[in-house]
């Protein structure tokens, strides 16, 4: 999930709205629709918050836990439902982490029921 936030600021770095944006355009309402399209992608967008959750979870898993098992199903649903939306995109890397959750989750919840047993 870092990868993929890293990767997405990376894409979209290089544009010239930053000057636009650091002088107030988009206040109010303002800024021209590709401007305010390409804020929502960057700053405005998921990265942040995605960047935060990949860090979480591999503090978690450095530490033998896992993150509760909606968080992989609520991450690939939400990419799924974007590639639908927008089609074949970044978004289906989304996927990857989604899967790896879910599986950790199925793991840890096998291993704790085997060693109930």
């Amino acid at each position: 999930m870092v990868g993929i936030g890293v990767l997405h600021t990376a894409f979209f770095l290089p544009h010239p709205y930053w000057r636009s944006w650091l002088s107030g355009d988009l206040w109010g309402g303002g800024g021209d629709p590709e401007s305010v399209a390409v804020f929502w992608a960057l700053p405005g967008g998921f990265v942040v918050v995605l960047v935060v959750l990949g860090l979480l979870v591999a503090r978690l898993g450095r530490g033998g836990q896992t993150v509760p098992g909606y968080t992989g199903w609520v991450l690939g649903a939400w990419a799924l439902v974007c590639v639908l939306l927008i089609g074949p995109s970044g978004f289906l890397l989304g996927l990857v982490p989604a899967g790896l959750l879910v599986t950790a989750t199925m793991r840890a919840r096998r291993e704790s029921a085997a060693e109930r047993e």
